[in-house]
């Protein structure tokens, strides 16, 4: 499986991290979006798309992110979730690589195609040429 594409939307927040988002074209074929780019304390790195978890309201149905204490819809006390959940218990990744290697490829690929965009020399982007 080879990236054909890289597409880097930069991000410009006072005081975070982010500092874009990605997609990348498999084949010609498959696109996964949403892909970031972070600033951490080693440097650059990639994070795959994830969502927050929800849990559902006893009450109404509505659904709720797992930290919350109380329903957003009707108001009802929600049930306690017994431990704290650190941040990464609190998403679930929708695509990640399984392989090291290939996480590696596609974080060199979207770390490229990131400084590139940064520079203005990005193929993909002529009009910040």
């Amino acid at each position: 499986m080879e990236i054909t594409e890289t597409r880097i939307s930069l991000v410009e927040r006072p005081n975070s991290r982010l500092r874009a988002y990605a997609s990348i074209t498999f084949d010609d074929a498959f696109v996964i979006r949403d892909i970031r780019v972070i600033e951490g304390k080693k440097g650059l790195f990639v994070a795959m798309p994830s969502k927050k978890m929800q849990r559902a309201c006893s009450r109404c149905g509505f659904k709720n992110p797992i930290t919350h204490k109380f329903c957003g819809s009707c108001g009802t006390s929600l049930n306690p979730i017994n431990q704290r959940l650190s941040p990464s218990q609190q998403h679930r990744d929708l695509a990640h690589p399984i392989k090291t290697d290939f996480r590696e490829y596609i974080q060199k690929k979207v770390l490229e195609e990131y400084e590139k965009v940064k520079k203005g020399i990005s193929k993909n982007y002529p009009e910040q040429q």
